[in-house]
C-alpha cells in the first residue's frame, strides 16, 4: 500500500503562517480537492485542498501550527480508493458474464458523512469577519457557520448577535456567556453595579442596534452667522445678555428640515405593514446626568421661539439630574438630537431611539479658514452625524436632509430661526 504525503503548498511571500483550522480527521475517506485545514495570515485566510484522494493515515499538524511551503499536513493511502474502484469494475464485468439468477436485497454499506470537523474550539472565518465579531463583542468561536466547511461569514456575524437578544414578557433579555477565564486570574478587579438608568437603557440600545438597519452620514456645517447672531442676542427692556444654547438653534433648524422631509418624522408599524407619519414636532435630546443617559422630549417645538426652547431645554435636564421628570416625558419623539458640543469631538454614530427612525449627532464646532473671494476667512464649523433607519429612508434622503439642515443653520436662515 504506497502512501501519499500532503504537503503545504506555494503561499508565495508569506511565511510561517499559523493554522486556525483542521477540517479533517484520521481515518476520513476524502476526495481530490476537498478541503484540509485554513491557514489565516495578517490579510487574509485561505483553505488548502488535497491534492489526491484517498484515506488519511496520519495528520501531521494541528490547530496553532505555524507552517510554510513543503511542510507535510498529513499522509494519505491513495491505493485504497483506486483498489476500491478497480474491485467495483471487476464485479461490474463479472455481472455482465454470468446470468441473473436471482436478486437478493443487499444491505447498503454505511455511508459515513465526510464532515468538516473543528479542532481546539477555532472556527474558519476571514480577518474582516473576525475583526467584526470583535467589535460586535462576539465570540467567533461560538458564531455557527453557513458557508463551505462551517466557515462564519459576516451575515453569520449579524444573526448570532441577534439571536443573543431575547424577548420575554415584552422585556429584552440579553443571554449570558460565561467568560472562558475569570478576570480575577488576571489581576485586581473591582465590582460594581450597573446604574440603574444605563440598566434600563441597555436592552433597549441592543435592540435598536440589532433590529434596526442604521446608516450614519457625516457632514459639516457652517454656523459663522447663526453664532455671530446668537452672540449678539440682548433684552429688549432690561439690556441683559440673553444666553441661548445653540442647541435651541438646532432643534428650530430641525423642525423646519422634518416638515420638509416627513419620512424622518415617522415610525414603522411593522405589525400591519405601516408607516406612522407624526403630524407633531416632539424633538428629544441627551442629557447628561450622573445617574447615566436620558433623553427626554421637547414638546410642540415647532410652536416655541428660540428663547423659549432654550428654556424648556434647561428646565427639563435639571429635572433630569434631579430625577423628577415623568416618565412618560420619554416616550412620542419626532427625532432625537445628541450634542457633544460641550465636551469635544466630531463624528460619531448615534444610536437611534426608537420607535424614532433617525437621531441627529452634533459634534463641536470648531474654526477653520476658507477662500472667499481670493482671501483667506475664518468660518465657524459644526461636524453633525445623521444616523437612520434605512429601511423607510435611503441615503439620497439622508444626503437632501443634511444639506438642508446646513441651510437651515447657515448665513440666510439663521435670522429667521429667532423670529
Amino acid at each position: 500500500m504506497a502512501s501519499t504525503k500532503i504537503l503545504v503548498p506555494d503561499m508565495g511571500d508569506f511565511k510561517d503562517v499559523e493554522i486556525i483550522e483542521v477540517l479533517v480527521k484520521e481515518g476520513q475517506q476524502i476526495k481530490k480537492n476537498d478541503s484540509l485545514i485554513t491557514l489565516e495570515s495578517d490579510k487574509s485566510s485561505v483553505e488548502v485542498p488535497s491534492t489526491h484522494e484517498g484515506v488519511i493515515e496520519k495528520i501531521n499538524i494541528k490547530v496553532g501550527d505555524k507552517v510554510n511551503k513543503g511542510d507535510l499536513i498529513l499522509s494519505l493511502n491513495a491505493e485504497s480508493a483506486t483498489e476500491e474502484k478497480k474491485e467495483v469494475v471487476s464485479r461490474q464485468k463479472k455481472i455482465e458474464k454470468t446470468e441473473i439468477k436471482e436478486i437478493k436485497p443487499q444491505k447498503p454499506k454505511e455511508i459515513i458523512p465526510i464532515a468538516p470537523t473543528s479542532q481546539s474550539g477555532s472556527k474558519s472565518a476571514s480577518p474582516k469577519v473576525r475583526k467584526f465579531a470583535r467589535e460586535l463583542g462576539a465570540n467567533v468561536v461560538e458564531i455557527p457557520g453557513s458557508q463551505r466547511g462551517g466557515r462564519v461569514s459576516e451575515e453569520d456575524v449579524k444573526n448570532f448577535v441577534r439571536s443573543q437578544v431575547t424577548v420575554s414578557g415584552g422585556k429584552i433579555e440579553k443571554k449570558v456567556h460565561k467568560e472562558e477565564y475569570p478576570h480575577e486570574e488576571f489581576g485586581e478587579i473591582e465590582l460594581k453595579d450597573i446604574p440603574r438608568v444605563k440598566r434600563l437603557s441597555g436592552p433597549h440600545l441592543v435592540r435598536s442596534w440589532t433590529e434596526i438597519p442604521h446608516v450614519t452620514q457625516h457632514d459639516e456645517v457652517d454656523i459663522t452667522e447663526m453664532e455671530q447672531f446668537r452672540s449678539s442676542l440682548y433684552d429688549y427692556y432690561t439690556g441683559e445678555k440673553i444666553k441661548v444654547t445653540p442647541l435651541a438653534f438646532i432643534a428650530k433648524a430641525l423642525v423646519s428640515a422634518l416638515k420638509k422631509f416627513p419620512n424622518f418624522n415617522a415610525s414603522i408599524d411593522s405589525a400591519n405593514d405601516k408607516i406612522i407619519y407624526k403630524k407633531y414636532f416632539h424633538v428629544g435630546f441627551a442629557v447628561d446626568t450622573p445617574h447615566g443617559l436620558m433623553v427626554p422630549k421637547i414638546r410642540d417645538v415647532d410652536q416655541m421661539s428660540i428663547k423659549e426652547i432654550g428654556s424648556a431645554l434647561r428646565k427639563t435636564s435639571r429635572l433630569c439630574r434631579d430625577l423628577k421628570i415623568d416618565k412618560k416625558e420619554f416616550f412620542g419623539g419626532s427625532m432625537t438630537i445628541s450634542s457633544l458640543g460641550g465636551i469635544g469631538g466630531t463624528f460619531f454614530t448615534p444610536i437611534i431611539n426608537p420607535p424614532e427612525v433617525a437621531i441627529l449627532g452634533v459634534g463641536k464646532s470648531f474654526d477653520r479658514l476658507v477662500k472667499v473671494k481670493d482671501k483667506f476667512v475664518s468660518r465657524k464649523i459644526l461636524p453633525i452625524s445623521l444616523s437612520y433607519d434605512h429601511r423607510i429612508i435611503d441615503g439620497a434622503e439622508g444626503a437632501r436632509f443634511c444639506v438642508y439642515l446646513g441651510k437651515c443653520l447657515g448665513k440666510d436662515f439663521a435670522f429667521k430661526l429667532a423670529v
